[in-house]
């Protein structure tokens, strides 16, 4: 049996990206195969595309960090799962394809009824959100959070949490997301028309407890000029540090993983030293899955429960074929894209 997969043949823009027609695969022993529903796209996957994500496997490679698929075929020693099943995985690379195989312990089970995009949604960006909001920043009812990019796939993950975590929000956006930001309770600040430093502060007086900011390198020192005393800045994705202030390499493919790190060390230790308690303190959902799997699907089973009984949303700004990826890409490049673009396929034909 055939299947199609996008395969990145060399880094690049995304014309690197290809439709391939081939063998569908085989789950080996301990594997269980998953037809595709939904495939996340994110920022990290163009980063990886590019070559200067820490992340980026060795070409030729498939892209795609989430999905959420049915149980397609089990591979020798599997048991306690069954075809048909719909089940979510984050493998980081490989999800752009009709079918994946994964180990089993790598599944996580997502309740039925739900929309694969929307629970796709879920599996990056509200999990990092939900773990930034309550494991490194630890927020409480009643405090104030400021989020970089509020009107992104992330962003609007983080607004919706801190709603029901009952924060007081303000969001860094362009015009064009204002509406959505307000929609989710956060008031809007113009990252492009205001010092987001000085409008906090004129809105607050003396800050905010937490920051969330994806940007990375010198921002992050200029987001601590935001908080209050004991409040933290949450550092992630750090996409200007991967580009342009040194963690990537200047030959794609050839990531330096330590190179612009020791800013982001100093930073932090300059956190703990100074006065006023202002924390810079770093956020990696790869990390953390990996380091601490049963709190991932503790985290992400959460969260489909939340799905399910419609407390979250996750906002989908478009939905492309599979053998769109080139577009969603250039989409997602552009900037300005407000919630989460999703591939999806087709369901299995009874």
């Amino acid at each position: 049996m055939k299947h199609t997969r996008i395969v990145v043949t060399r880094y690049g823009g995304p014309d690197a990206l290809q439709v391939v027609e081939e063998e569908c695969p085989e789950p080996a022993p301990g594997q269980v195969r998953v037809k595709v529903l939904a495939a996340g796209v994110s920022l990290p996957d163009i980063l990886a595309r590019e070559g200067v994500h820490p992340e980026t496997p060795r070409l030729p490679f498939t892209p795609g960090w989430d999905l959420v698929g049915t149980v397609d075929r089990l591979g020798d020693g599997v048991s306690g799962i069954e075809p048909g099943q719909t089940v979510a995985a984050m493998p980081i690379s490989g999800a752009y394809a009709e079918f994946v195989c994964l180990r089993q312990r790598d599944l996580v089970p997502v309740p039925p009824g739900l929309d694969p995009a929307e629970a796709v949604s879920v599996v990056l960006n509200y999990i990092t959100a939900y773990q930034m909001m309550h494991h490194a920043a630890k927020v409480e009812s009643g405090q104030r959070a400021l989020i970089h990019g509020a009107a992104g796939g992330v962003g609007t993950a983080l607004l919706q949490l801190g709603q029901l975590a009952g924060l007081e929000m303000y969001g860094t956006c362009s015009s064009r997301g204002a509406p959505t930001v307000a929609a989710l309770g956060g008031t809007p600040i113009d990252y492009r028309q205001q010092d987001f430093v000085e409008e906090i502060h004129r809105l607050t007086s003396d800050g905010v407890d937490a920051i969330f900011d994806p940007i990375g390198g010198s921002h992050l020192w200029q987001s601590r000029k935001a908080l209050r005393p004991g409040g933290r800045v949450v550092g992630y994705g750090l996409a200007t540090s991967l580009r342009g202030e040194g963690l990537a390499s200047r030959r794609p493919g050839r990531r330096q993983r330590f190179r612009g790190t020791a800013i982001f060390a100093l930073y932090i230790a300059a956190g703990w030293l100074l006065p006023g308690r202002r924390r810079v303190v770093p956020y990696s959902i790869q990390t953390l899955m990996r380091l601490k799997p049963g709190l991932f699907r503790q985290d992400l089973t959460v969260l489909f429960d939340l799905l399910r009984q419609q407390q979250i949303k996750p906002i989908i700004a478009q939905r492309f074929a599979l053998v769109e990826a080139r577009r969603a890409h250039e989409l997602l490049g552009k900037g300005g894209v407000i919630g989460k673009i999703v591939l999806v396929l087709p369901p299995a034909l009874a």
